[in-house]
C-alpha cells in the first residue's frame, strides 16, 4: 500500500457521523449547545453581548514563535457575564481590533453571529450575482496578510488577500480587507472576524459547561503528537533534536529546514545541506519512527523533486509545502512523480481554492491556519470539504496555548484529523497568563482538553502582572 493510500483515512476509523455533527453545529450552533447539555435554546444564558475589550500584556522576553504575536489578549463578554478569549497577532497584524468589533458585535446574540460571521467560503468573486466584481476596502490585492503567499489564482490575489485594514464598517465584516467581494459577509484572511470567531464559540462552550470540540461533534479524548522542529541554522544541529524528541515520547518529527550549511565547510547549496539533514535523521532515528519534512516553500520544482525523492526512498511520513503555494502546476508535477503524500493549505485562504487545489490533484492532505480561514467556523468547512473528498485535513498547530487550542478543538473535532503538531522544545509554546501547559503523556498523547470553552482557562493573578493597560 502507498504512502498516499495510507495517508487518507487508514490510521482510524473515522465516520461520516463525525463530520454531519459538525455541519449541524454550525448551522445552528445554540441548538447544538443545547442539546449537548439537554436542555432548550431558550434555557441558555443571555449570550447578547455587552462589552470588548483587550488586555495588553509585556510578553518580554519570552520566544515569540509568530513573530506578529503582540500580547494582545481579545475579551467578548456578555449579559450573563460569561467571557471569551483570544489572542491578537498569531498570523498577521491585527491594529485596533476594537474600532471594528465594537459596531459588529456589541449588543447582538452570540446565537446570531455564529453562523454567519465566518461562514462563508472566503474569497469569492461576483459574477453571475449581480454583474459586478466589488472591491474591498483595501483595492485588489493590497499587500500581503499574514506573511503568506496566498493561492488566489483570480487577478490580484496571487500574493495574499490584502491588508486586513482597521477602520471596519458595521455593514461590512472586516471590510478593511483587499480582495473581492463575498457572497455574504466579507472576505480571508480576515483576523478581525476570525478572533472572533474563536471567542464566540469559547462563549458558546462556556455556556453549558463544555469544550468547543465536543459542540462540534468530536469523540475523541487525545491526539498522537509528532515535534516540530524550529529552523535550525546548522545540518547538525537535527540529529540531537530528533533523538532528544524521540527520548521525550514523541512518536513523530518534522525537519523545518534552516540554511542548509555544515558547521565546518564551504558553502554548499542550500537545498543539498537539507538533503544530508534528512539522510542523517533518519540514520539516527531507526526505520519505523514517523519523519516529515516541510521546507515552508522555499524550493523551486527541480529541487523539490530531488528532496522528494530522497523522502520516498527514505520512508518519510509526507512533505509539506515544498514549493510556493500559488505553483498549482508545480504541485500537480511533484504530487503525480512522488509517492509520499504532500500536505498543502497554510497559505490558502478560500474555500473555493481548496476545492481547486483537490480537484487539481495538487494536495493529498488539506493543511489549513484557522486565522487565514475565518476562525473555526471557516476551519470546519475547509475539513468538512477535505472528508468529503477522503482526504485529511492537518490544523497548524504553532504558536502560543490559545493558538493551539484553537487547532487542537479542530484536530479532535474533525474525523480526518490524526495528529498533534508540537513545536520543539515545548515550552516555547508555554505563556504565563495560562496555567495548562501543552505537554505530552508518557505514550506521546496530547489529552484533550476537559474544561468548557477553549479549555485554557486564564490565569488571572498573572494575567494581572503581565498587563500594561486595558483598551476598552
Amino acid at each position: 500500500m502507498s504512502q498516499k493510500t495510507i495517508s487518507r483515512r487508514h490510521f482510524f476509523g473515522a465516520s461520516a457521523a463525525g463530520t454531519m455533527a459538525g455541519a449541524v453545529a454550525l448551522a445552528d450552533p445554540g441548538l447544538a449547545a443545547a442539546q449537548a447539555v439537554g436542555v432548550k435554546p431558550a434555557d441558555l444564558p443571555d449570550l447578547t453581548i455587552k462589552e470588548v475589550k483587550v488586555y495588553v500584556t509585556d510578553l518580554g522576553d519570552l520566544r515569540r514563535l509568530n513573530g506578529t504575536e503582540t500580547g494582545e489578549i481579545v475579551s467578548v463578554v456578555t449579559n450573563s457575564g460569561i467571557e471569551g478569549n483570544y489572542t491578537l497577532g498569531n498570523r498577521g497584524t491585527t491594529p485596533n481590533w476594537l474600532d471594528w468589533a465594537k459596531p459588529n458585535l456589541v449588543g447582538k446574540n452570540v446565537l446570531d453571529l455564529l453562523p454567519t460571521l465566518t461562514a462563508t467560503s472566503g474569497l469569492k468573486a461576483t459574477y453571475g450575482f449581480d454583474g459586478n466584481t466589488r472591491r474591498g476596502g483595501g483595492g485588489f490585492g493590497a499587500g500581503r496578510a499574514g506573511g503568506g503567499g496566498g493561492a488566489g489564482r483570480r487577478p490580484g490575489v496571487g500574493a495574499g488577500a490584502g491588508r486586513q485594514g482597521a477602520g471596519a464598517g458595521a455593514g461590512r465584516q472586516g471590510g478593511g480587507g483587499g480582495g473581492f467581494g463575498n457572497r455574504n459577509t466579507g472576505t480571508w484572511p480576515n483576523f478581525y472576524s476570525a478572533a472572533a470567531d474563536v471567542c464566540l464559540w469559547d462563549i458558546l462552550g462556556k455556556s453549558v459547561n463544555r469544550p468547543i470540540y465536543k459542540l462540534l461533534g468530536g469523540t475523541k479524548d487525545r491526539m498522537i503528537a509528532y515535534a516540530s522542529s524550529l529552523h535550525l541554522e546548522n545540518v547538525e544541529d537535527y540529529v540531537p533534536d530528533v533523538t532528544k524528541a524521540k527520548e521525550e515520547g514523541y512518536r513523530g518529527y518534522k525537519i523545518h529546514p534552516g540554511g542548509g550549511q555544515m558547521k565546518n565547510g564551504p558553502p554548499i547549496p542550500t537545498y543539498i545541506g537539507h538533503m544530508e539533514e534528512i539522510r542523517q535523521v533518519r540514520k539516527a532515528v531507526g526505520d519505523n519512527f514517523v519523519l516529515a519534512h516541510d521546507p515552508v516553500q522555499r524550493y523551486n520544482v527541480y529541487e523539490a523533486l530531488k528532496v522528494g525523492r530522497l523522502l520516498d526512498e527514505l520512508d518519510y511520513a509526507w512533505f509539506e509545502d515544498p514549493i510556493r503555494t500559488t505553483d498549482i502546476e508545480g504541485l500537480v508535477e511533484l504530487n503525480r512523480a512522488l509517492d509520499l503524500p504532500l500536505h498543502v493549505g497554510e497559505f490558502l485562504m478560500s474555500i473555493s481554492d481548496y476545492a481547486e487545489y483537490i480537484h487539481r490533484g495538487a494536495l493529498d492532505v488539506c493543511r489549513l491556519i484557522s486565522d487565514n480561514v475565518g476562525g473555526i467556523s471557516g476551519s470546519m468547512r475547509v475539513g468538512m470539504l477535505a472528508d468529503a473528498f477522503n482526504l485529511e485535513c492537518t490544523p497548524h498547530n504553532w504558536g502560543n496555548p490559545y493558538d493551539l487550542a484553537v487547532h487542537f478543538h479542530l484536530e479532535l473535532a474533525l474525523p480526518n484529523a490524526f495528529w498533534f503538531e508540537m513545536p520543539h522544545p515545548s515550552n516555547l509554546v508555554d505563556r504565563p497568563y495560562i496555567e495548562k501547559k501543552f505537554r505530552i503523556d508518557k505514550d506521546g498523547y496530547v489529552m484533550a482538553p476537559t474544561e468548557p470553552g477553549l479549555g485554557y482557562p486564564l490565569d488571572r493573578a498573572a494575567l494581572e502582572k503581565m498587563t500594561k493597560r486595558i483598551d476598552r
